[in-house]
């Protein structure tokens, strides 16, 4: 990728996949402005060259945390118009995430409160370390979730365990969030990131304009009804009768060999 981020570090993995890794350790990863706007720019030009790489998987530097939310060193005497025109640009980074069209995988190495578990649940899915602890603790500092938690955690764990958390801003573990459906699958200590490539590298070997259209239905259809959300479905569907890559798969099946999909 040719650019330079000054808060995050981009690691390409193989043709398809790449890691993108939330570079401040120093503070345990915490959100600032620098670092939403790197956000922005990622996940931004990925939805503008969506053919670039197949699968993104986001985690944070060093193995003490994901991200441990929002930099409030950097927050500490803001003017109301400060902090609100800060937050314009966490909302418009969280909405970057949801609305990227590549999947995208949070690796959860360690502590993600706040605005960190936010930033994991605008992903797609979810794989934690051992270590990881997760909360959503902006009540306890006299605002909410304000980065898409309301409603992603919500959809994820039905609305009363988020009012639980939310409402209480406790911390909770990886078996809690593992058992409620938050994280999908966890991984011993240092066994996180290669774990984690597995799933990215085999969704990396689908059809990738198959892949898209199927987060695009998933994700689109989870706020329509039954009805409409089949309906969407099979518009999705219909879009892929054409592609080069559904000939390929097809033949590729007939022919006993792997198929090369390359995204037309």
């Amino acid at each position: 990728m040719a650019e330079a981020f000054e808060t995050l570090d981009v690691e390409p993995r193989g043709d398809h996949v790449e890691i993108v890794r939330m570079n401040r350790p120093q503070v345990m990863n915490a959100l600032n402005t620098r670092m939403a706007r790197d956000l922005i720019g990622y996940f931004e030009a990925l939805s503008l060259d969506p053919r670039r790489v197949r699968c993104v998987i986001l985690t944070g530097s060093g193995d003490r945390a994901f991200c441990a939310g929002g930099d409030l060193k950097e927050r500490r005497g803001m003017s109301v118009d400060a902090w609100s025109a800060q937050h314009l640009v966490f909302e418009r980074m969280a909405r970057a995430i949801v609305n990227c069209p590549t999947p995208v995988i949070a690796a959860v190495n360690g502590v993600a409160y706040g605005g960190g578990c936010e930033i994991a649940a605008a992903c797609d899915f979810i794989h934690a370390a051992g270590n990881a602890r997760f909360a959503l603790t902006e009540v306890t500092l006299g605002i909410i979730p304000g980065a898409g938690g309301t409603q992603t955690i919500s959809r994820a764990l039905g609305t009363r365990r988020a009012k639980e958390l939310i409402f209480s801003g406790r911390a909770f573990s990886v078996e809690e969030a593992l058992a409620w459906g938050l994280v999908n699958e966890a991984h011993a200590e240092g066994a996180l990131i290669e774990g984690v490539l597995a799933t990215a590298e085999r969704i990396a070997r689908n059809a990738p304009l198959a892949v898209r259209q199927a987060k695009q239905s998933i994700s689109r259809g989870a706020d329509m009804s039954l009805g409409d959300g089949m309906a969407f479905e099979i518009e999705a569907y219909h879009r892929l009768v054409s592609t080069e890559d559904r000939v390929e798969g097809v033949n590729a099946f007939n022919e006993k060999r792997p198929p090369v999909y390359r995204g037309h």
